[in-house]
Order: C-alpha cells, then structure tokens, then sequence
C-alpha cells in the first residue's frame, strides 16, 4: 500500500520529467508556496546540504560561543569583582560629599554610564529619558551573588555618609547608536550562507550531467558520453560517471551485438525458407497432399512475413533509421490497403474509413474526404496501416460494428490516424506494454488468432521514425489506436 507521501513524490517526478529538456523545476501555478517550498526541500539535494550546513554551523556557533562565554565569565567575574568596587569607590568619592551635580555631569560625559543620585540635598539623574538601572532584578542566582558584597551591600550602589544613593549603570544610548554593527554580522552571515550554495552548486552540478546522460541512455542515445571533470583523480561524482559510461558502453555493445545477430539470423534464414517454399509449390495438387501443401504454404509465409518485420524493426529501432519521404495519397492508400487485407479478412470490405483535410470532420458519401499530397514514407505508412487494420480486423468479432479509420490534417500540417475496432478491448494494466515486441496480453490476442507481438512494435517505431507518437486506449467497447505525425503536409 502507497504511503501518505507517495503521490507527492509521483507529482514531483511528473514535473520533473516535464521540465526535463532544460533541467529546469517547474512549480504548478496554483499550488501553495508552503506546499512549493515544502516539495523543493523535500526534493533538492542542494537545498537539504545547505540546510543541514546552516543548521550545523549555527548549533556549533552557540555551543562554542555560549560554552566560551560561560568558562571567561566564571573566572572573570572573580578577578573583575575587587577591581570594579575599587572603582565605584573612587567614583563616589570624585562625586563629593554631598554629591556635586557638576562632578557628576562631567563624570557621565566622560564615561559611558548612567548615574542615579537619590537623596535628601541632591536627586539627578544623568539619563532621565532612560529607565533607573537596577542591577539586582536579575533573575540569576550567580548574577545576584556577584553583584552584591559578602556584607550585602550592592556592587553598583553606594550610600554615602549624608544618605544619598548613588546608583550606577552602563548608559543604553551607546548601544543604540551602533545598530549597523548586528546589520552588518547578519549580511555577512548571508554573504557566507550564498557563497556557500554557490559552491554546494558546483560541487553537485555534475549530477545533472549524470541525469541528463542517463536520459541519452535510456532513450538508446550512447553517441555521447557523461561529462567527467579531474578525469586523472576524479572525486566520487566523477567515478560515479566514469562507472555509468562504462555501463553505457557495455548496453551499447551488447545491443549491437543483439542486433546483429538478429540480422544474420533473418539473413541465414531466408535462403533455406525460400527454397522449402519452392519445394512446397512443386509438390502434385491432387486431393491427398493439397490439405497439407495449403498448411504448409501458411506457416512458411507467416515464417517470412515474421523474418521480415524482425528485419524492418532493427531497420527502424536503429538511430538514423532512414526515411523515403515522398508524396503520398494518404486516402487512396489507406483504399489499398483495406483491398488488400480484404482477401484474408472477409469484413475488411466495411471497414468505413473517414479522410478529412479539413479538420472539420468534412467527408462525402463514401466516408473519403480530400487531402493534400502529404510527405510520407509510403511504404511505411502503408506498414502502419496494415497492422493497425489487421490487428483491428482480428479482434473484431461479426456481431460487431467494423472497424473504423479516421485520418485529419489540421491546419498546422499534423496528421492523425486513429484506427478503432470494437471487440472486447485489453485490460488497464497492459495497455502501457501492448506496443513492446512480443507482448501478448492474454490468450485472446495471441498466435491462435495470427499475432506475434510485432504489429501495434513496428506501428510504433514507425511513428517515431515520422517524429510522431502513438497512443492506445480502450474506447469502450473496443481499441483505439491513435498515430499523431507533426509537419507532413
């Protein structure tokens, strides 16, 4: 069973496939940003190594900083204590007895503090707009502990002996007035946090060199390899592409190899069929032998006809499969065609096949429109046509309606051949392999019925020799089998 996150990861790949031609991510428009964000994260290599790296950076930042700052304040808090009070005694004294606003004022010009005075001659404040400092509200026990004497008596704060207070206190403004100091640490820290993407970016961009040439590969593209850098001491990323080109290279030559057996097994195989051919046909026609001279005639035409889709497959399957373009009366072939399967398929004569040049659906009595004289490799086209018919025509059964073809030329020159049949259809889950060599989804379309699992093979590669694509679906009741060609006309 599919987890909660499953159908996130199958939308993501969705769109990565999507945007795969440049690399790019593509977000949907009217998804969320968290949901964006979330699935990027998520997603993003990059993205998950910076985050652990800034997550690292700052824990090790104040462990050091808060471990540092702990061990310094310990012991000098101790060593700073007698100074400090020394120094407030000096203070008070410089103030006067009673305190001297004038000492006072030039005491707070002069150092960067704040000055309370309290009592009954005197009460000033150097910073009245500041709140009165009052050391002892800290809520720390050991802050509470070094700021008083052993006696009691407050570190900061003095009677003298008229009973004035004098309290003491670092004077806020001089902090204020430098905000660009923390404005400054946080864009360094940003400077540092994009300089460090930029090197994780670099670091990991061969991995798109690695995607994009496990796309050639998987596409049959072995012609160019994946990009190493350091190919004398290449890091991990560069070993992992060495390893993938190497694996490449052993697909490619073993593909070959496949093929070229293939070849010469088709080959090697015409010449001894060709004469058991001929053998056959001078066999004497009289009554005893015809039955099985008729059979035999049979089985070595479906031998030929199978050597010789095996031949046009590797033809096709190859990277410069070549192509004859000539102009082509599509109509008039598909008429060809259909007369053609009709000696073997006595429902092939109504078949009703529908031509629109027009893209408006526009057809005559007979069911054949007008088209242009489009750019077509005619004979396989006209292979196409064969076996999508054939296949139709099998699988039809005479309680039906016959098979239908409809061919429309839109106005940018896109020709689409959509072939319909209305037997029992193929279930969901083969119609994805129903166009792979030799698949036979179940026993109703299988060699009983005349098939071998090459016909819906070679309509595919030949619509992909055409720059086309082809598609099949159920059309309930019955298979549809739609062949999209672009620029023909």
């Amino acid at each position: 069973m599919k987890t909660a996150a499953a159908p996130r990861r199958e939308r993501w790949h969705r769109r990565q496939l999507a945007g795969a031609t440049d690399g790019a991510q593509q977000a949907v428009p009217d998804c969320p940003w968290h949901r964006r964000a979330r699935e990027a994260v998520g997603y993003s290599l990059r993205l998950r190594l910076m985050l652990v790296f800034v997550v690292l950076a700052l824990a090790m930042a104040i462990i050091f900083m808060g471990g540092v700052q702990k061990a310094i304040a310990m012991g000098w808090r101790e060593a700073a204590r007698p100074l400090l009070m020394d120094y407030v005694d000096r203070l008070v004294e410089e103030v006067g007895t009673p305190p001297s606003v004038e000492r006072a004022a030039g005491i707070v010009a002069r150092l960067p503090i704040h000055m309370h005075i309290d009592g009954p001659q005197v009460k000033w404040d150097s910073h009245p707009e500041q709140p009165r400092p009052d050391w002892m509200r800290s809520k720390n026990s050991q802050d509470r502990r070094w700021l008083s004497e052993p006696d009691g008596r407050k570190l900061l704060q003095r009677e003298t002996a008229d009973g004035h207070t004098i309290v003491f206190g670092l004077n806020a403004m001089t902090w204020d007035q430098k905000p660009r100091i923390a404005w400054l640490t946080l864009g360094a820290l940003l400077a540092l946090t994009a300089l460090a993407y930029a090197y994780v970016r670099h670091l990991l961009r061969p991995l798109d060199d690695i995607r994009r040439g496990a796309r050639r590969f998987g596409a049959g593209d072995f012609a160019q390899p994946i990009p190493t850098r350091s190919t004398c001491r290449p890091d991990e990323l560069g070993q992992l592409a060495a390893t993938i080109n190497t694996m490449g290279e052993d697909i490619h030559q073993m593909l070959e190899a496949k093929r070229a057996l293939l070849l010469a097994m088709s080959h090697e195989l015409r010449s001894p069929l060709t004469r058991a051919r001929l053998n056959t046909e001078l066999l004497p026609e009289d009554a005893q032998t015809q039955a099985q001279r008729d059979a035999l005639l049979r089985d070595l035409g479906e031998m030929a006809r199978l050597i010789s889709d095996l031949l046009e497959s590797e033809r096709l399957a190859g990277r410069h499969a070549a192509l004859h373009r000539e102009p082509t009366d599509l109509g008039g072939l598909v008429q060809d065609v259909v007369h053609e399967l009709a000696v073997r398929h006595a429902a092939a004569a109504d078949i009703r096949v529908i031509v629109d040049g027009s893209g408006t659906s526009g057809e005559d009595a007979h069911g054949i429109g007008e088209l242009p004289a489009l750019a077509l490799d005619r004979s396989r086209i006209r292979l196409l046509l064969r076996n999508l018919l054939d296949n139709s025509l099998r699988h039809s059964e005479p309680s039906v309606p016959p098979p239908q073809v409809h061919c429309t030329l839109d106005k940018s020159g896109c020709l689409t051949v959509r072939v319909r049949d209305f037997g029992p259809g193929v279930a969901e889950e083969h119609l994805g392999r129903l166009a792979e060599p030799f698949f036979r989804p179940d026993t109703a379309r299988q060699r009983a019925t005349g098939g071998v699992g090459l016909g819906l093979y070679l309509c595919r590669l030949v619509a992909q020799a055409h720059g086309g694509t082809l598609h099949i679906a159920n059309a309930q009741p019955g298979l549809q089998v739609e062949v999209v060609l672009p620029s023909v006309a």
